[in-house]
């Protein structure tokens, strides 16, 4: 009785610890979807080469330049190095950098670091995009302090609310776009003060992004305004604009939309956000291409 008794504790212990085991994968998995996925951290924090493509030992090592009138900064390196990453933050430390905006000495790190979209990001998500970034590859690489000309402040306390049920289409993709894939930080008309427009012009594009000396592109209007947006494109278009970089047209659109990491998502996640982009307001808003963008990609 008492061999029996054993043998089932012990069964029970080993049965607790491999569901512990597959939790953690799970969680593992999840978040790499989320960084090479919606959440496209590698879009920022890997430097690009020459040829505007990541620089493959350099993956989430930061470095990537952002020189805008309201700051001057470089994203940060979210390798595990100990030095020069984060691999001496706690979990904490890190859920609190990427919702609240605020490194564990207390600088504020946005913008570029789209904050206040990560603030609406679930507990679940920002724990499993944790998980994920202790499993790659440390990189050292010291990266420049940022300089601001516009005041700071972080954000309140997240709520860390579950994402809605993928059943929401809609809901489901608006938390997709405003508490992951954070589009509208780009795909926003910039105010007086060089801050997207939120309140007045969300997703209407027009946001000159630098990627070089001489280059630089403006986003689209994203909203659903049939003359200047995308009221008239069909979901199939849209999926292809943002999984492949390809325009309506057929022709390649242009840097830096995150494509490379949108193709790895799934068609689930992207027909959600396809749903949710057509609930936007339309706003006419015609965005003339720079003359870089018309030279490299006519």
């Amino acid at each position: 009785m008492k061999a029996a008794a054993l043998t089932l504790l012990a069964g029970s212990a080993l049965a607790l610890l491999g569901g512990t085991a597959l939790a953690d994968d799970a969680l593992v998995a999840r978040g790499d979807y989320l960084v090479n996925g919606p959440v496209a951290c590698g879009s920022c924090h890997t430097p690009l080469g020459p040829d505007f493509k990541p620089i493959a030992d350099k993956t989430l090592a930061g470095g990537f330049h952002f020189d805008e009138m309201a700051f001057n900064s470089y994203s940060a390196n979210i390798t595990p190095d100990k030095e020069t990453g984060i691999g001496n933050w706690t979990d904490e430390e890190i859920i609190h950098a990427i919702r609240e905006g605020a490194q564990k000495d207390g600088r504020i790190i946005f913008p570029p670091m789209p904050v206040p979209t990560y603030n609406n990001m679930s507990d679940d998500d920002v724990k499993a995009i944790v998980a994920y970034l202790r499993t790659v590859k440390p990189v050292k690489n010291a990266v420049p302090l940022a300089k601001y000309n516009i005041p700071q402040q972080t954000m309140p306390p997240a709520k860390g609310l579950p994402a809605p049920p993928k059943t929401d289409k809609v809901a489901y993709g608006g938390y997709i776009v405003n508490a992951l894939g954070h589009c509208f930080e780009c795909h926003t008309t910039p105010g007086a003060n060089g801050i997207p427009d939120f309140a007045g012009h969300l997703g209407a594009g027009g946001f000159e992004i630098k990627l070089g000396p001489g280059m630089s592109v403006m986003t689209a209007n994203i909203t659903s305004d049939k003359e200047t947006g995308i009221g008239d494109w069909t979901d199939a278009e849209i999926n292809r604009a943002i999984t492949q970089g390809i325009g309506r047209d057929g022709k390649p659109l242009a840097p830096p939309m995150a494509y490379a990491y949108y193709k790895n998502m799934t068609d689930e996640d992207v027909d959600a956000v396809v749903a949710y982009l057509r609930t936007l307001k339309p706003i006419s808003n015609k965005v003339e291409p720079t003359a870089f963008q018309q030279k490299a990609f006519p």
